[in-house]
This record gives C-alpha cells, structure tokens and sequence, in this order.
C-alpha cells in the first residue's frame, strides 16, 4: 500500500541522500552544467544544449520510490512537448547498482518514453544536485534556450508552467533564484514551527506561501490539510477544507483528490475518519485519471476495503497491480493479497452498502 504522509508533503515527495552541506554554487540565470553520462538509453545521446531548444533534466533512482511515481507524469509531459523542441532527459544519480537501470527502464515500456542517462559515478550529481545544494530526488533542472539554468524544483510542483513560460520566452530566472530563496528562508520557518508543535502558526504560513507561489499553492493546500488533520485534529474545519479543495481547485486534479483521499483513510494521526467521503473522493480521482494511475486505484481500492466491499476492493486493486512496475508493484501485490484472503474468509469488518454502485 502507498504511504502519503501529506501533512509532511515537501519531505515525503523526496528520497534523500547525505553529502556535505557547501555553498550553493549552481542557480537559476547561471548556465548549466555538462552532463556526465556513462551510458544512454532510450534514446539518442546529448552531447551539448543546442541553441532554441528547452532541456528538463529530471534526477531519478529506481529505488526512489517518489521518482517513480513522477515518471508516467515525464512521459506525458514529453509526448506532448517533443515536437516543440523540448528535451526530456531521466538522469539516473545515487544508483546503487546501475546494472538495474537498463532491465528497469525497459520493463516500463511505454510509461518511460523519454531519454536516460545513468551518471558517471556521480559526476553529475556533484556538478547539478550538490552545487544547487539539493539532496533529496526526484529534482528537476530546466535548461533554456540560452543554456542557462532557469528552475529547479520537483517534477511535480508547477515544471508544466515553467516549461511552457520558458518556451513562450517568459520566464524569468533571476525572479526565480528569488523567489527559490524566499521559499529557503520560509521552509526554515516552517521547520521551526513543526519542532516547536506550533501548528496555527504552521497552517498560517502555508496560506501564506500558497498565495506567494500560486503555481505551488495545490501542495501547500495539502501539506495544510493533513496538519489540521493530523496534528491540530479540528476535524470540521479538516472536512470543510477539504469540500472545498475538492469542489474547487482540485475538481479536475487526480493527485490532489488522491492524497486528500489517501490521508482520511490511513494517515495515523486521524482519528475521525469519514470513509464515505474518502470513497467519493477516491471515485472522483479516478475518474479524472481515467482509471491508469495505479496510486489512485489503490486509494480506491482502500476505500471500498474501509467501506466494507472487499468485492470491489480486490477487482480494484487488481488493476492497480496490473499498471504496476518494479518495487511499487510488489507492495500493490502484498495489499491485494491480503484484500484476496480476507474476502475468501469473510469481512473483516461491518458491511457497508456503496453509495454509488456505477461508478466503476
């Protein structure tokens, strides 16, 4: 089963490793790195940033548990912008075995369509990820036209307007180092108040940074509901929270529904769970992903499984096995085996009757 701790979001969306904290060197407006590559797969090598063409390296790991869940996101942002001469460019750091790398990206398929490059012992990672004082991954670097740095951030935190601002020649990456150094100083702030349990102030300053960085504003939405869940436990204004993102900005926003979802049906410190609502929203991502996203379907499937249905919790999770790679798919497997022996041997808990049987 898949962990979303949200009200941790910022953390929980990276995997980590340990260097020696130095001066930031690397930042956007300066121009960017050479890639230092020992192998190529999955497409044709980049030896050099060509002139008028917009280059997304994308930092991953196939033990990464969050650079996974970002890939299918890089496929579909590079089916759609191949042709308008952006790059797409999964450079694989801190792999502990690159033997895996190969098998793993040709196991996915068409779920990894774009280039990969595996690091020349971690050269890159040294030159990209240390000098922009990153430590965690999946991290995304844009390259504009110039060859110049212009983002850094994580995939899934607003690279989709970035790119197309830097293809329409409206970004601005002086206006961006800025605004990545107010978002330093505000996260430090942040921290300050999850050690000091302070979480009004917490909750206060992630409105505050939503309304900084809009293009952001869906994670802090998020990271916020989970600490009134979690943490402050105010469970009417949780709920009321939550209508309102999910009737509102998250309407069409599978993710956003998925870890609203996610966090009323497993977060640990929620202890008013209103599973109906769950199943609704779980319902609802799906639909807006079309049924493909398999972290979606697993929500749902939790959700028929709280709900009492293991019926339509093991046909659920069924499918979230089969959209599956690698370790992710093995987890998939261990919940539907369970959900599979429970419903061979009888609910587990009180039945109770889906409110909308057609969903699915």
């Amino acid at each position: 089963m898949i962990k979303w701790s949200t009200y941790l979001i910022v953390a929980m969306c990276f995997c980590t490793t340990a260097f020696a904290q130095t001066e930031i060197t690397l930042k956007p407006g300066d121009a960017a790195p050479p890639l230092q590559v020992s192998e190529w797969l999955n497409g044709e090598a980049v030896k050099s940033f060509e002139k008028d063409k917009v280059y997304v390296i994308e930092c991953w790991a196939t033990w990464c548990g969050p650079c996974i869940r970002a890939i299918p996101h890089m496929s579909e942002m590079n089916t759609k912008l191949k042709d308008k001469g952006v790059v797409i460019i999964g450079m694989n750091v801190w792999e502990r075995d690159t033997s895996k790398v190969a098998p793993f990206v040709k196991q996915m398929g068409e779920k990894f369509n774009y280039v990969v490059a595996i690091d020349d012992e971690r050269k890159t990672a040294t030159s990209w990820l240390q000098a922009a004082g990153r430590n965690g991954i999946p991290c995304s670097f844009v390259v504009d036209q110039k060859g110049k740095i212009a983002w850094i951030g994580h995939p899934m935190a607003g690279l989709d307007g970035v790119v197309d601002k830097v293809l329409a020649g409206k970004f601005d990456p002086v206006e961006e180092a800025r605004k990545q150094e107010m978002m330093q100083e505000l996260s430090t702030a942040m921290r300050g108040h999850y050690q000091k349990r302070e979480w009004d102030k917490a909750i206060a300053l992630l409105e505050k940074m939503g309304k900084l960085f809009p293009d952001r504003k869906a994670m802090f939405d998020v990271q916020r509901f989970g600490l009134i869940m979690n943490f402050k436990k105010d469970y009417k204004a949780g709920y009321a929270l939550a209508k309102e993102l999910s009737d509102g900005p998250f309407a069409e926003d599978a993710q956003g529904l998925n870890r609203i979802a996610w966090t009323i049906l497993d977060d640990e410190g929620v202890e008013q769970r209103d599973i109906p609502f769950a199943l609704k929203l779980a319902k609802k991502a799906n639909k807006v992903a079309k049924g493909e996203n398999y972290a979606v379907l697993d929500t749902l499937a939790r959700a028929f499984y709280d709900s009492g249905d293991l019926e339509k919790a093991v046909k659920t999770q069924t499918k979230a096995v089969k959209k599956a790679e690698g370790r992710v798919k093995a987890q998939l497997t261990q919940t539907l085996t369970k959900y599979r022996k429970e419903s061979e041997t009888g609910t587990p808990k009180e039945s109770k009757p889906d409110p909308d049987t057609d969903s699915k």
